[in-house]
């Protein structure tokens, strides 16, 4: 029986072609587009580096086979199921349907004689062979524009069978195909994976390049290969463009991509006419530089709209990226303007808002200009949240970059019971947890309050907004205690070494009722997470963001930030919730 040549797999991949129901995308309320863009490029951007074990990108394809292909790379088959699955759960899904798909993982055998050695010896001096191999199973992304994608099968013919071939005439024939691609080292970069027992071929072929002609033009030449000619099956191909997930709504608007910029070209139309018409509407909103609106329009009673809108502003208030909500009576029934820091953050909230009694249109995007945005001298003040790092690094105090890295935090408030809080919440983390951008999710219990407190902390804000969205729906959630005040919560979190515990709680009892006796000061609580006593989360409200700081600059936090030194097991985080 002919010899079979020795193989090494790498990671799993999924070629994942989706075909975009146009007519349904036409048809669909602004604000769901809205909303399946956001998920859609949260989707994208949270998979798109792996920590170095895989990668997935994103690419339009020509013709009527796709529209666009999602490429993953993983180390294991349940991650591969697991991130189809996800790109279900998402809105984007309602409109892009698996038009086909194809599962290999990656592979490289061992026809050539240095190969050979690699295979049989498992450890070879030739450093220089082991890097082939392993890029050949764990290769990086090719910076490059296009995109061809193959399978392919070795003929069985009673004339031409490539498995009746000794392994000798095997490895002469890819001999020969190697020369032929090593021609356009450069120019042409590949994956090779295998799928037998896994799809419908036996090999698929990834080939990457600048310049389409180069990919042409390699197929070409080794067609009259004869390891081509002769014992090669060739299943359909596709062909596109790498695209940056960011550019999904210029794919789906039918425009240029890459667009070379973080946003879409229709951007800026956009936002002067979102904000001519909150000013029709006669509402007054102080917009950050960069928020985003929703307007809802409704033909329902004033009063049950304005009921409605109290109980989801009750909710809204618990993010920081929430400017204002506002109900404003019309000549044809009730307005609803509600204001972002955030894209996804505003596109979160017209899905809520949509559902309001009697809307009968949604609007949202962007608003610039407004507070912070640039003045006639072209300068841009910083955010109130770089103020208040300023102000606190001017104290010598530290303030949100654990490890060099900015983080986002939603902190919601339950009456709920803790365990029954705690089982749904690890549910939820377990699903967070599958995107590099979550840190962490956890559940606290006050001293002072029957509250608990949902902490979860994120490397970006659009993914906290995302998150938030989830959070919300957990049971209980209540409206945080001190919601009149002008700067909401700061939340200061602290890993106690187990020894020191109880002096730290001892320590925050002193502090306590040093707050209490501080102007602007409505409630401060020590928290402690549910899942390890040691890491806790101090819950403070004030009256404004001044009262706040004059905290951070009295002499007693100082003291305090000097004592804890020696008694915590890392440095703590502050994070401001305005």
């Amino acid at each position: 029986m002919p010899e079979p040549p020795q193989t090494d797999e790498g990671w799993y991949v999924l070629h994942d072609f989706r075909r975009v129901n146009w007519a349904a995308w036409r048809a669909a309320p602004e604000e769901k587009r809205q909303r399946a863009l956001a998920e859609g490029i949260e989707y994208l951007t949270a998979n798109e580096a792996h920590d170095g074990e895989g990668w997935t990108a994103v690419f339009s394809v020509l013709g009527h086979k796709a529209d666009f292909m999602v490429l993953h790379l993983r180390p294991t088959t349940q991650e591969l199921d697991t991130l189809e699955r996800q790109f279900q759960q998402t809105t984007l899904a309602d409109y892009a349907t698996q038009s086909s798909s194809y599962v290999s993982v990656t592979e490289a055998s061992a026809y050539s004689e240095s190969a050979r050695d690699y295979f049989e010896e498992g450890e070879v001096e030739n450093e220089g062979l082991k890097r082939y191999i392993e890029s050949r199973i764990y290769p990086d992304l090719p910076d490059a524009e296009h995109v061809c994608f193959y399978p392919m099968d070795k003929r069985r013919d009673p004339e031409y069978n490539w498995y009746d071939l000794s392994f000798e005439e095997r490895a002469d024939l890819m001999a020969g195909h190697g020369d032929i691609g090593r021609g356009y080292a450069g120019k042409v970069k590949q994956i090779i994976s295998g799928s037998l027992g896994m799809d419908d071929y036996e090999w698929g072929v990834t080939l990457f390049a600048d310049d389409p002609t180069d990919i042409k033009d390699l197929l070409y030449e080794m067609r009259f290969d004869h390891s081509s000619s002769r014992y090669a099956d060739f299943g359909e191909f596709y062909f596109g463009r790498r695209f940056p997930a960011s550019d999904l709504p210029a794919l789906l608007a039918g425009e240029a991509i890459p667009t070379g910029d973080e946003s879409t070209g229709g951007e800026a139309a956009t936002e002067s006419g979102l904000r001519e018409d909150i000013e029709a509407l006669g509402v007054d909103v102080e917009a950050p530089s960069g928020a985003h609106g929703v307007i809802v329009r409704s033909e329902g009673e004033a009063e049950a709209v304005t009921d409605a809108v109290d109980g989801l502003r009750g909710n809204f208030d618990h993010y920081d990226s929430h400017v204002a909500t506002l109900v404003q009576s019309t000549g044809d029934g009730t307005a609803v303007v509600s204001v972002w820091t955030t894209a996804s953050a505003a596109d979160t909230a017209s899905g809520f808002l949509a559902d309001l009694p009697g809307v009968t249109e949604t609007e949202t995007g962007p608003l610039g200009g407004g507070e912070g945005s640039e003045d006639a001298g072209g300068s841009t003040p910083q955010s109130t949240d770089d103020e208040i790092r300023g102000e606190l690094a001017d104290l010598d105090i530290y303030a949100g970059k654990p490890h060099g890295e900015d983080v986002y935090a939603i902190v919601l408030y339950s009456e709920a019971d803790g365990e029954t809080l705690a089982e749904e919440v690890e549910d939820l983390s377990d699903g967070f947890d599958r995107y590099d951008t979550h840190v962490r999710t956890a559940v606290y219990e006050g001293r002072v309050t029957d509250r608990h407190a949902v902490v979860s902390i994120w490397e970006t804000a659009s993914a906290a907004d995302t998150a938030a969205g989830f959070l919300g729906d957990l049971p209980g959630i209540v409206a945080r205690a001190g919601e009149e005040s002008g700067f909401g919560t700061m939340g200061m979190f602290y890993t106690v070494k187990p020894d020191h515990r109880e002096e730290f709680v001892e320590k925050f009892d002193t502090v306590g009722d040093l707050l209490d006796d501080m102007d602007g000061h409505h409630e401060t609580d020590l928290m402690a997470n549910l899942a390890d006593e040691n890491d806790m989360f101090i819950a403070s409200q004030w009256r404004s963001q001044e009262d706040a700081m004059a905290f951070f600059g009295s002499d007693a936090f100082r003291d305090t930030v000097q004592w804890g030194r020696d008694i915590l097991a890392d440095r703590p985080r502050h994070v401001f919730l305005a």
